[in-house]
């Protein structure tokens, strides 16, 4: 999707509150982190591997044909199966054109990991938005592993990187708590003699760990005397095919609990969601604030080294002000947006700290969620780091507003969230971003009773 096109084609949606509650069972899709790291390593992996539940969104779509671009084999069934044929660990070809990544930060960040300890060169290309992304994070170890790079200024997109055979293996101190950063580095370790080992103070989402451990990689994950988490990747390791289940993401389930929790009489039932710790953070954030989530049903998907799977039963909550610990921040780091919502129509003050990574993802989120917000009639002052958000205590908010979305899937859901616990609704200028990420959202809502 360029910027022209979402100027030129914009689809815009009107969200208000429905005369009922919302009710009922629904799935989410599946998890986007997880989907991004099934297609990659089953491309690296020997033999046919098996994906069921893939998220279909646009960013890892993208990640698909990349992967198809060097080599793999990847076709999807009618029934919704996936089967990927891979090529092995070192065993990518030459891209022969452009890899567009459209707007997904984690295609490019992850890919660039798997290609700088191959011997082939590659171009990046991206949306209006994903183009204003720094890669810098990612640049500076794969860089000390022997890649070159030669990016926009910034280190944005369009960005061409050569990779190296044999790579350097590093250790590496995460300088930013980063899932991406640290899944790039141990993706890069695949191809590269020896260990490649990655600390991080802030422990971050850990799919990258369990599916490497699944797919066979030699992954020891220790404390060092500062109890810093510190994960280590053997080089040069055949990698098994292997099936997989990919659980509910909860960064899409956020949605929907958040809008049971602000629509008086709602109760809702999302199942299948993965509750990975490193992945919860928003449900015990909404757990704090009074919010009623029952979790039912556990399950894990994959054995011991995969996903602990709930179903998630939420009913309207008299909500609390909260403030945060910011080291939570790496658990919940795409739920922020809505968790303002939450904050929005919660009773007190609640401040959130701690958030300088939502001024570099697909949009500025503090400053655009802060403005959205503002204009809908919530009480909101933007801080360096974070918001400051005096709640209504459970009125609904003014609404009659109509939110620029930036091109961002986050802002357009959370903002359509509000839009059901306000007084005038709440127009999305472009709903065409959530495809990205949540594809059937408005669907979705629509079955649990939204006006839409």
């Amino acid at each position: 999707m360029s910027s022209s096109d979402s100027v030129s084609a914009a689809v815009s949606m009107r969200f208000d509150a429905a005369p009922g509650a919302l009710s009922g069972t629904v799935e989410v899709p599946g998890d986007k982190s997880i989907s991004h790291r099934a297609l990659m390593l089953s491309a690296l992996a020997v033999g046919r591997s098996r994906v069921e539940g893939l998220l279909e969104g646009e960013d890892v779509l993208a990640t698909a044909a990349a992967m198809r671009a060097m080599g793999a084999r990847i076709e999807r069934e009618a029934d919704g199966i996936w089967h990927i044929d891979g090529v092995g660990v070192g065993g990518l070809l030459q891209p022969q054109t452009a890899l567009d990544m459209g707007n997904s930060g984690t295609s490019t960040r992850l890919l660039m990991g798997l290609l700088a300890s191959h011997d082939l060169t590659a171009t990046f290309v991206g949306d209006a938005s994903l183009s204003k992304r720094p890669m810098g994070r990612v640049i500076d170890p794969l860089s000390q592993m022997g890649a070159e790079f030669t990016a926009s200024p910034g280190g944005r997109l369009p960005l061409t990187m050569r990779g190296t055979v044999p790579a350097v293996p590093i250790t590496y101190r995460l300088p930013v708590a980063s899932a991406q950063v640290k899944s790039a580095i141990l993706l890069a370790g695949l191809n590269t003699p020896g260990i490649t080992r990655v600390i991080e103070p802030i422990p971050t989402r850990d799919h990258s760990e369990r599916m490497l451990t699944g797919f066979g990689a030699h992954i020891n994950i220790s404390n060092n005397a500062d109890d810093e988490r510190v994960i280590e990747v053997e080089g040069e390791v055949e990698l098994r095919s292997m099936n997989i289940k990919v659980p509910g993401d909860p960064s899409s389930a956020a949605f929907l609990l958040v809008a049971a929790l602000i629509v008086p009489n709602s109760i809702i039932t999302v199942r299948n969601v993965t509750m990975n710790p490193t992945r919860a953070g928003l449900v015990t954030l909404l757990e704090n604030m009074g919010g009623k989530i029952i979790r039912k049903n556990p399950r894990f998907l994959g054995g011991e080294s995969g996903e602990i799977v709930y179903d998630l039963q939420v009913m309207h909550s008299v909500l609390t002000a909260i403030e945060p610990d910011p080291a939570a921040v790496p658990s919940m780091v795409d739920e922020f947006p809505v968790a303002f919502v939450a904050a929005a129509l919660a009773q007190g003050r609640s401040v959130f700290r701690g958030l300088h990574e939502l001024r570099v993802k697909e949009s500025d989120r503090i400053t655009v969620m802060a403005d959205g917000l503002r204009s809908i009639g919530a009480r909101v002052e933007e801080i360096e780091d974070g918001l400051v958000i005096d709640g209504t205590g459970g009125e609904a908010l003014e609404g009659g507003a109509t939110i620029a979305t930036h091109l961002d899937h986050r802002i357009a859901m959370s903002f359509a969230v509000a839009g059901l616990a306000s007084r005038k609704g709440v127009t999305i200028d472009d709903m065409r971003p959530v495809a990205t990420s949540f594809p059937g959202f408005v669907d979705l809502l629509r079955a649990l009773g939204a006006g839409v």
